[in-house]
C-alpha cells in the first residue's frame, strides 16, 4: 500500500468514527481534506461517497440490531435521494470547479451553524410521531443532489432539516445513517461509470470507514451526549468552511 493510500485510510477511519457520533457521514469533511492533501476533486468525491456508504452501513447495522431505526419514516427520503443523486453527479460535468467549491463552503456553513445553534424541543412529547411522505421526500431530493454534486451523503442536510420538522434528534440520527448509504452508493456508481475511481485508495479506505462508523455509533449511543457531539462537529465543519474560503480567495 503506498503512502497516499495509507493516509487516506487513516483519515477515513478517524473521520468516520468521529462523524458517526453525530449520525452523519464523514465525507462532508473527508472530501475537502483529501482535496487539500492533493487528490483532484474527481477522485476525492467518489472516495468520500464510498467511505460514506460503508461507514454509515456499519452505523445502520448497529441501529437495526438495537431497534433504533424507524424504517417507514426513512423510506421516502431514500427513494427521493436515490433518484436525484445521479442528477447531482451529472451536474459536475456542467458546473465549474469554482462554483462546486463555493457550494461546498455554503453547505459546510449551513450544516455547522445548524449543529451549533438549532434547538429542538427539550421534552419528548414535543417531538413528532407521525410519518409524513411529502416533506421527507423533498428533503431526500435535496440531499440526493448534494450527494452527487459534492461527493457527500447529504446527511449534513437531512439531519438538521428533519430536526427542524420536529422529529426526535436520536431518531433522526438513526434515519440519516440509514439513508446516507443509499444516496452515497448510487452517486458512487454514477462516478464509477464515468471512470473517476482510484480503487487502490478506495478499498482500504472503505473497509476502515465501515469499522470506524460502527464503533462511533456504538460509542455515541452508549456514552456520548448527542448535543455536545453535534456542537463539536459544528465547530469542525465551520473550521473547514473557513479553511476552504481562505484557500479559495
Amino acid at each position: 500500500m503506498d503512502t497516499v493510500a495509507i493516509i487516506v485510510t487513516l483519515l477515513a477511519f478517524t473521520m468516520s468514527f468521529v462523524f458517526a457520533l453525530g449520525g452523519i457521514g464523514s465525507a462532508l469533511a473527508l472530501v475537502p481534506v483529501l482535496h487539500w492533501y492533493g487528490l483532484p476533486l474527481d477522485l476525492a468525491r467518489p472516495t468520500g461517497l464510498l467511505v460514506n456508504t460503508l461507514s454509515m452501513t456499519g452505523a445502520s447495522v448497529d441501529n437495526i440490531r438495537n431497534k433504533r431505526l424507524d424504517f417507514k419514516l426513512g423510506i421516502p427520503i431514500i427513494l427521493a435521494s436515490s433518484v436525484t443523486a445521479p442528477l447531482g453527479v451529472l451536474l459536475t460535468r456542467v458546473v465549474s470547479k469554482e462554483l462546486v467549491v463555493w457550494v461546498f463552503v455554503s453547505f459546510l456553513l449551513f450544516s455547522g451553524l445548524m449543529m451549533l445553534f438549532f434547538r429542538a424541543g427539550k421534552n419528548k412529547d414535543q417531538y413528532r410521531t407521525d410519518r409524513p411522505v411529502l416533506l421527507p421526500a423533498l428533503v431526500g431530493c435535496a440531499a440526493g443532489l448534494i450527494a452527487g454534486l459534492l461527493g457527500v451523503g447529504g446527511g449534513g442536510l437531512i439531519s438538521p432539516l428533519m430536526i427542524m420538522l420536529g422529529f426526535n434528534p436520536k431518531k433522526v440520527a438513526a434515519i440519516t445513517a440509514f439513508v446516507v448509504p443509499f444516496s452515497s452508493s448510487i452517486a458512487f456508481v454514477a462516478y464509477a461509470m464515468m471512470g473517476t475511481i482510484a480503487w487502490h485508495i478506495l478499498i482500504p479506505a472503505a473497509l476502515a470507514a465501515y469499522v470506524g462508523g460502527a464503533l462511533g455509533t456504538k460509542l455515541m449511543h452508549a456514552k456520548m451526549n448527542p448535543e455536545m457531539v453535534k456542537k463539536f462537529l459544528g465547530v469542525v465543519l465551520l473550521g473547514l468552511a473557513l479553511k476552504m474560503i481562505s484557500i479559495t480567495m
